[in-house]
């Protein structure tokens, strides 16, 4: 692949933005990666690893010059990043980010952008449950969706975001915000937060000893926990900032739960059968579109576990993905 991007610049040197590092390495995709997280500690280690090619002290200094400029810390903060590093956006630049949540992260950064610059919100549908500079790998958006929200961005500009974000092995799609945050709040805010939840459960029931927890943990269990080890300060701006759809959907689905509690209390065994066999074909959906595997321990490689070993041995949250 032939560079993209003279320059790069990472705000935040979590898990996207570390992935993403290394898959702009991996196929030559930018001349130059600066980068910058708000805490010391990441910025040594990102140092020490040689994440990208120059560590900044400051946003600014990491976002001066860039020709694409990608926030990737947590939603709440994005607004004031981006009123720091709006002085010396160059014009023609692209500013972009990787928040979970669309609508507010247009809101919040949106007013600080520059006559001149090109504001293009996106979010890659990619992610584990590690953060901190050590837990990105070069795969991480192989063969996996990531969303553009352009509005009325230069449509010149939409392109050269999208071909970089394909040569990074993403697949791209455009939406609106109100649509993207709908679609979030069904396919991972709303799961997110029962996951949590059923954790907190266990947690809570006093009859049912931690050891017992984390010995006797089946699949379905192991799952949630997984899910529910994601950065709590990512987690609370997604759901202070994308509450109206996320609030939608945990009403549904909690309909959807009393109803299936009236079948469990009544014996109603035909309404479980055919419930549980409409939800079955969306999970084998998922994999049939090449979104998940049938796999062992969810068909992770190597060195993806290498990687989330590295990042519970650091015990970093960095500036993770938002």
């Amino acid at each position: 692949m032939s560079v993209i991007y003279d320059r790069v610049a990472l705000i935040g040197l979590g898990l996207i933005a570390g992935s993403l590092a290394h898959a702009m390495r991996r196929r030559g995709l930018a001349g130059e990666i600066t980068g910058h997280a708000r805490s010391a500690e990441t910025r040594a280690t990102a140092r020490e690893i040689g994440l990208v090619d120059r560590v900044c002290e400051t946003a600014a200094e990491a976002a001066e010059g860039a020709d694409l400029v990608i926030l990737a810390v947590p939603v709440g903060a994005m607004g004031a990043v981006a009123a720091e590093i709006a002085p010396v956006l160059k014009p023609g630049a692209t500013i972009s980010d990787v928040g979970s949540v669309k609508q507010a992260v247009i809101e919040a950064v949106g007013p600080h952008v520059p006559e001149g610059v090109h504001f293009i919100p996106a979010h890659p549908l990619a992610g584990t449950e590690h953060s901190g500079p050590r837990s990105g790998f070069a795969s991480l958006f192989d063969n996996r969706w990531t969303i553009l929200v352009p509005g009325e961005a230069d449509r010149a500009a939409v392109a050269r975001l999208q071909a970089f974000w394909e040569a990074c092995g993403a697949h791209v799609e455009e939406m609106d915000a109100p649509h993207h945050d709908l679609v979030l709040a069904v396919t991972s805010h709303a799961p997110h937060l029962i996951a949590y939840t059923m954790v907190g459960v266990a947690d809570d029931l006093s009859r049912v000893t931690d050891s017992e927890v984390i010995k006797f943990s089946a699949a379905g269990f192991r799952d949630f926990t997984r899910i529910a080890a994601s950065d709590p300060t990512m987690w609370r701006d997604v759901f202070l900032t994308n509450k109206e759809a996320t609030l939608e959907i945990l009403g549904r689905f909690t309909e959807e739960l009393f109803a299936l509690q009236r079948a469990i209390r009544t014996g109603d065994g035909e309404q479980l059968f055919d419930y549980f066999t409409r939800t079955r074909a969306i999970r084998r959906g998922i994999i049939d579109a090449g979104q998940d595997t049938a796999a062992p321990d969810f068909g992770r490689s190597h060195g993806e576990k290498d990687a989330e070993k590295d990042a519970e041995k650091d015990g970093e949250t960095g500036d993770g993905k938002g």
